[in-house]
């Protein structure tokens, strides 16, 4: 994150650099074209790839799937080549991200797109994320209540987020308001939340 500007301005007012970053998984690896004042745009972010390395596949294809804060697009990239033919979502209130995304994804169908650009018909049956924790646990709540409330009833969501950024108290608070949260998965202070609608 750059020191005169923030991934999660609408239009970052600071003058564009340009960068490029490298995934490598089992299945996947790719270069993707970042910038600055896009989140992580200088190295992929550890926490990414810790939810790209351990998210558990759906039992059913997934209709429509979600990667709620997309950033440059590395989470909606895998999930095209994991799911071929699901459509994928990306959403973002980072134009410079939005942009950055539209041209690192590879399918004509997939959407990236601003949260409020999303038709209100559709639900989702898979949301990733590594959600923006910075912008305060009050803004956060409410961007993770608005997209839990489009999860269908027998969807998924996979969060990840650091220790040392509150998981364990969000784990609760989703427990709170009702939602099946489990933690799958702790490494280096990531934890790995899977969240459920309760059956």
């Amino acid at each position: 994150m750059e020191s005169n500007g923030h991934y999660f301005e609408q239009e970052p007012s600071s003058v564009q650099r340009e960068g490029s970053v490298q995934l490598s998984l089992p299945d996947f690896s790719a270069t993707f074209t970042t910038a600055s004042n896009v989140f992580s745009w200088r190295k992929l972010d550890s926490g990414t790839k810790f939810l790209l390395l351990n998210v558990p596949s759906p039992e059913t294809m997934p209709r429509n799937a979600l990667d709620l804060g997309c950033g440059y697009g590395p989470i909606a990239a895998v999930l095209e080549h994991r799911f071929p033919n699901t459509k994928i979502w990306g959403i973002d209130v980072n134009e410079r991200a939005i942009e950055l995304a539209r041209n690192n994804t590879r399918r004509s169908e997939t959407v990236i797109c601003r949260p409020d650009e999303v038709p209100a018909d559709v639900t989702f049956d898979l949301i990733l994320s590594n959600p923006p924790i910075r912008i305060g646990k009050g803004e956060l709540k409410k961007l993770l209540a608005m997209w839990l409330g489009r999860l269908h009833n027998s969807g998924s969501a996979y969060f990840v987020i650091n220790k040392n950024l509150g998981a364990d108290s969000i784990q609760k608070w989703l427990e709170s308001e009702s939602w099946m949260t489990n933690r799958l998965k702790s490494l280096k202070g990531y934890r790995l939340l899977e969240v459920k609608h309760h059956v």
